[in-house]
């Protein structure tokens, strides 16, 4: 197997809080935005700009920002749930959903009070080490691209690339998609004097840590989804 196919497939977001006291080395946080320099981008665009956060006081203005939780993503995120690591195992898709609060893996369940307003995740971003808010202009879109298709696509491209960096150098990586939707964007991009031209496509949480947690990971297998000359037609 090929050093590459491994570092892909020990990629993993690491959720829990990072130790404070040991923060990404400046060279290291170089080498993940120059992975980011060097994504495929959608006519060579380079659709994106990047803001480094590390300053402890705009970690916690960020951090103390309060967002209800969507009844849109709890009913959507619960259908994307297993319930015990057999289940998982056979579907292949999806996550385990001990790696959520009750109320979110148990329609029934009311979420208690400090749930129901809770911070995005605030401890976790008050212990990282760094954030990387990246940030595109919405009103430029990659040619005859509907819905700029290409150039959301070309920021994922941004997204992979220092996500394995930052891996294959030992820091964990977690991203928010929290910082892109309303209201929450428009605090932050206060906080952090982002034009208002300018949209919140994902943040990279970067730190490191003693004891990462471990979950399941699966995956279909390459016969699950590969067909050969025809859709439908199984090698």
């Amino acid at each position: 197997m090929s050093e590459m196919l491994k570092a892909i497939q020990k990629r993993q977001s690491t959720r829990g809080p990072y130790d404070i006291h040991r923060p990404v080395d400046k060279e290291d946080l170089k080498q993940i935005l120059e992975a980011g320099r060097w994504a495929p981008t959608a006519h060579n665009m380079q659709n994106f700009e990047i803001i480094v956060v590390d300053d402890k006081s705009l970690l916690e203005k960020i951090g103390d920002i309060e967002s209800p939780i969507s009844q849109t993503f709890i009913r959507e995120n619960y259908q994307q749930l297993s319930f015990s690591e057999k289940e998982l195992r056979r579907k292949k898709v999806g996550i385990l959903g001990t790696m959520f609060p009750t109320f979110m893996r148990n329609p029934g369940v009311k979420p208690k009070p400090n749930e129901k307003t809770a911070s995005f995740q605030g401890k976790l971003v008050k212990t990282s080490s760094v954030l990387l808010v990246v940030v595109y202009d919405p009103g430029r879109r990659a040619p005859a691209s509907r819905g700029d298709f290409l150039g959301i696509m070309s920021l994922g491209c941004v997204m992979e690339n220092m996500w394995l960096m930052a891996n294959s150098l030992g820091i964990n990586c977690h991203i928010l998609s929290a910082f892109s939707s309303d209201p929450v964007e428009n605090k932050v991009k206060r906080i952090l004097n982002i034009p208002k031209n300018l949209k919140i496509a994902f943040t990279c949480r970067l730190g490191c840590t003693t004891a990462p947690a471990q979950y399941l990971r699966v995956r279909r297998d390459v016969e699950d989804f590969n067909y050969h000359n025809l859709f439908g037609n199984k090698i």
